[in-house]
């Protein structure tokens, strides 16, 4: 077993390798009105100083919905140098990027309500980055990966922007098919997402495959906190038209949960990424193909499992080449354990991504 890092070197090495980077976006700025910050670390690998003339393959990594731009920089920076340092993990530059705000994460979408935050990575923060540092600006030599909400946007970002991304890693995401937005069916003829059409409550979170909370619970919860932040508002943020007062109108009725089939029309057009996989494949198909990849756990804790298995169907049957993986018995909390080793997962993934940029490596 590698020795475990010394913390004080440690912290040392992160004040050399470890770089803010904000960046004030003109197209978000121009969307809001005033000054909107993109915000990101940039994790360069142990060898970066000293090969001078080497360009690193770039992985794009977020966090899911709660984290910030702190909490990605004291979670993962850390583990993924010393990985890299060890030799676990091949030398790439991580930039770690924030995708928090008020209204809780934008997911990096297009949207009427949060802004364009997609188009602000692929045509200006992306380009910004690879001036500044040795990136591989090749489409083979940039990757994603996120986790949750994270693992949604980079699925996103991936299907939408095909030319750009060499492939996503994406873990655990939020719902790609809104048939399945966990447990509901928000297209179901007469749809409600408190209970199911035998009347029972639908949940939302479970436990070793035991339910303990339902989707009425989480929208009474968010109810009391407050109109912005929640997870719930956070997707009607990012997913919903916005209404005539200004702010996105909601999915369903939060005291009876019936579902407003024009909003679940609006989120099916625009962020069902199934739907939009179906719609577009022949023009985006032939930059897709292989570049999705997809870990989730079989008894995942927001039940996030049944869309991924539809998108892999999907994928499948369109000819996608892509690989999913399906851990039996994980949750959320644990697809990227290995006995006692809480980030392996990490060591596989940019072992693959690394395969992708340097094919003639290994």
């Amino acid at each position: 077993m590698p020795e475990p890092p010394d913390p004080l070197s440690q912290r040392l090495d992160m004040i050399t390798v470890l770089k803010p980077f904000d960046f004030v976006s003109p197209v978000l700025s121009g969307f809001w009105g005033r000054e909107i910050h993109m915000r990101a670390w940039v994790l360069l690998p142990p060898g970066y100083a000293s090969h001078p003339k080497l360009r690193y393959p770039t992985v794009y990594f977020t966090h899911g919905f709660g984290g910030t731009l702190q909490s990605i920089r004291a979670r993962f920076a850390p583990v993924l140098y010393d990985r890299m340092k060890q030799g676990r993990m091949p030398e790439m530059i991580w930039v770690l990027l924030d995708e928090s705000i008020p209204t809780g994460t934008h997911e990096f979408a297009d949207s009427v309500n949060n802004g364009p935050w997609g188009k602000a990575l692929t045509t200006e923060l992306i380009p910004k980055l690879e001036t500044e540092y040795r990136m591989d600006g090749r489409a083979s030599g940039r990757f994603l990966q996120g986790h949750s909400s994270g693992g949604w946007a980079t699925l996103w970002l991936q299907t939408h922007y095909p030319r750009i991304f060499g492939g996503t890693w994406s873990t655990s995401p939020d719902p790609s098919d809104f048939h399945f937005f966990s447990t509901i069916d928000v297209y179901a003829p007469h749809a409600n997402m408190y209970r199911a059409p035998d009347g029972t409550p639908t949940p939302i979170l479970r436990v070793h495959g035991q339910p303990l909370a339902t989707f009425e619970q989480l929208a009474g919860l968010e109810s009391v906190l407050g109109d912005y932040g929640g997870q719930v508002a956070s997707f009607e943020w990012v997913f919903s038209p916005r209404g005539a007062d200004g702010r996105p109108m909601q999915l369903f009725n939060r005291v009876t949960g019936d579902i407003d089939p024009g909003v679940a029309a609006y989120w099916r057009t625009h962020y069902d990424i199934v739907h939009y996989l179906e719609r577009n494949w022949k023009t985006i198909g032939p930059d897709l193909k292989g570049k999705i990849h997809l870990t989730v756990g079989t008894d995942d804790t927001f039940y996030l499992d049944g869309a991924a298995h539809s998108l892999q169907s999907i994928l499948d049957r369109l000819g996608g080449r892509s690989e999913f993986t399906f851990l039996p018995g994980r949750s959320h909390f644990d697809v990227y354990v290995e006995g006692d080793d809480r980030y392996a997962l990490f060591d596989r993934i940019a072992a693959e991504m690394y395969l992708v940029a340097r094919p003639y490596s290994h």
